[in-house]
Order: C-alpha cells, then structure tokens, then sequence
C-alpha cells in the first residue's frame, strides 16, 4: 500500500499574522522573518499530518493497493474522507478500467472512512497487474477554509512554529530538542494509529 499526494491545500491551517501573535513578534517588526516563519508554518503542518495520519484542509490523494481486498471494503487513509474521485484497476497488459460507482458507496462517516461495495456486489476479477494494481484517488480534510480545521491542531501547529523558531538546529550542547509536550498531548488527542 502506498498514499501520494495528488493535489496540496492551497493554504494553511494557521495564517503568518497568528504565529506573529503567538510569537509575540510586534508590528513594528520589518517583516525579515516572514519568509522563514510561512517555511515553519507548511514544515509544521505537514509533521502534525503525518503524526496524525490524518488531512486537515481539502488535499487529493492517491491510495495505491497490489490488488483487491478479500473484504468487501477499502480502508481509505488520511481522514477525515470527503469524497472518492475513482477507483481504478490495471489489468496484467497495464489496461486501466474504471470500477462503475454504482458499484460501491463512500462511507465518509466513519473515521478511516471506506470505499464498500454494494449489496450482492464483488470486487472485479480480472488478473491485475503484479504490483500496484488498484488506485483510489480521493479527497480528504476537515474543508477548504482555515476555520475548519479543530483549535487542537491550530494551537499544536502554532507550538511546533514557535519551537522551530527559537532553535533553528535539531540540537545543543546539552539537549536533543523533540516535540514539545504541549504540542504532542494536542496532536495524539485525534490520532489515527495506522493498521
């Protein structure tokens, strides 16, 4: 199983002006540390995804998978799930078929949420491909606007920026710098353990 990224957030959970509140960085500041501090705010976001295994602001993603599953399900990564664009299969000759929707139903509810084949429905049975024979492109996130995304996770990033800002280096003379404890107890609050 692998998961790409298809399409990135076009903005992020917390803004520049935030993380200057937090910071207390005042306005009489010129600005010559806005560009490190949005690379700290989109390094922030992307850790707290992965630790979560979770999406926060509509992105699209690629699930690839060697083949069908023996259940009658698709456990789809990176909740919250929005929607499913396709699921595609490869045949041995790498022909792409697109499997009907009609077919299944997208259980957005549940956290993963799943692609479920219908009633008296089965799993195609064509001979795939070896490997990486059966992509599901969708898309997940809290939604499409900042204020979507739970104050957990904004206040978890806002840490983490602050923790980057003021050690710029992984580590010192006497401590090896790790993610501060306030940061990590708001980020395993709504973790999704992979399986």
């Amino acid at each position: 199983m692998a998961q790409t990224i298809v399409t990135e957030p076009t903005l992020e959970p917390v803004t520049l002006a935030e993380v200057k509140d937090h910071l207390r960085i005042t306005e009489t500041d010129t600005g010559s540390e806005d560009s490190v501090l949005l690379f700290f705010i989109e390094t922030a976001r992307r850790y707290c995804e992965n630790f979560q295994n979770r999406a926060y602001l509509h992105q699209t993603w690629k699930l690839i998978l060697d083949g069908f599953p023996r259940a009658a399900f698709i456990r789809i990564p990176r909740p919250p799930l929005v929607s499913v664009a396709h699921v595609k299969y490869y045949a041995t000759g790498g022909t792409a078929a697109t499997l009907t929707a009609a077919n299944y139903y997208v259980d957005t509810d549940s956290q993963p949420g799943y692609v479920c084949l219908g009633y008296g429905e089965s799993w195609p049975s064509t001979t795939l491909r070896p490997d990486a024979g059966v992509e599901v492109q969708f898309i997940a996130g809290y939604g499409s606007v900042a204020s979507a995304v739970p104050t957990t996770i904004k206040q978890a990033i806002r840490e983490l920026v602050g923790h980057m800002y003021e050690r710029r280096e992984a580590t010192d003379v006497k401590q090896v710098y790790e993610m501060p404890w306030g940061a990590s107890s708001l980020l395993w609050q709504e973790r999704v353990v992979p399986i």
